[in-house]
């Protein structure tokens, strides 16, 4: 798939502009020529023409006969993420489920949301690794953590890993502030304005604002019930020179879908050839009934960096996360979370974690969320059905069906109509890089329970 041309001129704007921001490119100092800039963000030498004639324009820099493009010293105006791309109707950009979801009433409902019900965590080992935070040495409330996490929790993931057939050591795991942080880490520190990153199509909307916020180039790629369509992902490689392809491949976010092995092994193989770093995001393969393939384990974490956290199985109140990568990329991530946050989790997060991993409990947490939500994806599929609302697949686990309503309706609209009665549901284009999910909604099974949902879902498809 190619971005569009507007989005390519955009990128080499932003690429300068950023270099102008930071200081990188003082008054009078020469722009690299159209030919180079061209060849280094893989645009044609007419879309680098156009975006130094903006940039003109703007003021910041001006064309010399003969000579070339030179900065004039100008400020650019202050940068927002939403000027990071030219940013679709609010309603189904990809801050809008997440903003409707954090700030919505205490008496809203949100099937659209990304967490499991209160009622469903595991408050009893919760409670009590608090009370035995509360008997610790002082220091564990009181002091920061060390520069690579907890030792006891770093411990607990490698013997995590081992089971699947990854042997790592303790420096090849950084424990962060959480997973969003971990791939903001990794941003950070493998790519430049105007990178391109491969991302799947539908894919978790906070991948998309995060590589925004970063100037990177977004490419989607068409995702299959069994992963990413491997034809694109290889065409794009080509086309596109990416530096990063950002995924789940355990319970994909929103399709719930698993990656199959054939599509493993060829995405990998293609990968390797072309020397493109993956990141696998694991945020939802503990609710997986038996694993999946893992890009991380058949690599060996050699080109595959994986990252995860405890938020959707433990407590999005007690931020915590990691990456698992080559020894030499978490030495240089260590020092980027460092000037970052100065370190990662504190020894009272990750010692909670670490005190309810270690117990019996979270394993028969595990298994009886896994029941349940088996309960749930069969009610709510049956109860969509009469609406015609009909799930893409059904997933092997985890609470998202990613659903496609009856034709001609937009996700978008219904989503309006539903949040007048106060509740939050997920439209398909907040996912979609491409902006083609307009008829497709994201539910999370474990958040329908309640009785009104149905009827405004019924009302809102009758108002068309």
């Amino acid at each position: 798939m190619h971005v569009a041309t507007q989005s390519r001129t955009e990128a080499v704007i932003e690429a300068i502009r950023a270099r102008i921001a930071n200081r990188a490119l003082g008054p009078a100092d020469r722009l690299p020529s159209i030919r180079r800039i061209a060849e280094t963000m893989g645009v044609s030498p007419s879309t680098a023409v156009e975006a130094y004639g903006r940039l003109e324009a703007e003021g910041l820099v001006r064309a010399r006969r003969g000579s070339g493009f030179y900065a004039t010293g100008a400020n650019p105006p202050p940068r927002t993420l939403a000027a990071a791309a030219p940013s679709p109707e609010r309603d189904v950009d990809p801050f809008w489920v997440s903003r409707q979801s954090l700030d919505a009433d205490p008496d809203a409902l949100t099937p659209g949301c990304g967490w499991l019900p209160a009622d469903w965590m595991p408050h009893a080992a919760l409670r009590k690794g608090l009370r035995a935070l509360a008997r610790a040495e002082d220091a564990v409330l009181t002091d920061y953590g060390a520069s690579r996490g907890s030792p006891a929790l770093r411990r607990l993931l490698i013997a995590r890993f081992a089971d699947e057939g990854i042997a790592a050591t303790q420096d090849q795991i950084l424990l962060t502030g959480s997973g969003t942080q971990a791939i903001d880490l990794i941003c950070r520190l493998l790519l430049r304005p105007g990178d391109c990153v491969l991302v799947d199509d539908p894919c978790y909307f906070n991948f998309q604002a995060l590589l925004r916020a970063h100037q990177a180039r977004i490419v989607g790629i068409p995702f299959t019930p069994g992963g990413p369509d491997v034809s694109a992902f290889v065409q794009a490689l080509d086309a596109e020179n990416p530096r990063l392809y950002i995924t789940n491949s355990a319970l994909h976010n929103p399709t719930g879908a698993s990656l199959s092995p054939q599509t493993a092994h060829r995405v990998l193989s293609a990968a390797a050839a072309r020397g493109l770093t993956i990141v696998e995001d694991e945020i939802f393969a503990d609710f997986e009934p038996e694993p999946s393939p893992r890009l991380a384990v058949l690599d060996g974490l050699e080109r595959v960096i994986r990252i995860g956290s405890f938020s959707k199985t433990l407590s999005a109140a007690i931020r915590c996360g990691y990456i698992a990568a080559r020894a030499d990329w978490i030495e240089a991530l260590v020092d980027l979370q460092i000037a970052a946050s100065f370190g990662g989790p504190g020894p009272a997060a990750s010692g909670l974690v670490a005190d309810v991993l270690s117990g019996g409990g979270y394993r028969r947490h595990l298994q009886e969320v896994q029941r349940r939500l088996a309960r749930a994806r069969r009610d709510v599929t049956d109860r969509l059905a009469p609406l015609g609302i009909e799930p893409w697949i059904t997933p092997r686990g985890g609470f998202y069906l990613w659903c496609r309503l009856p034709q001609g309706l937009d996700s978008s609209a219904i989503a309006r109509r539903c949040l007048s009665e106060k509740i939050v549901l997920a439209p398909g284009n907040a996912f979609s890089v491409s902006q083609s999910a307009g008829s497709f909604l994201r539910f999370n099974v474990a958040q329908m329970g309640n009785k009104r949902i149905i009827p405004a879902l019924e009302k809102a498809i009758r108002q068309g």
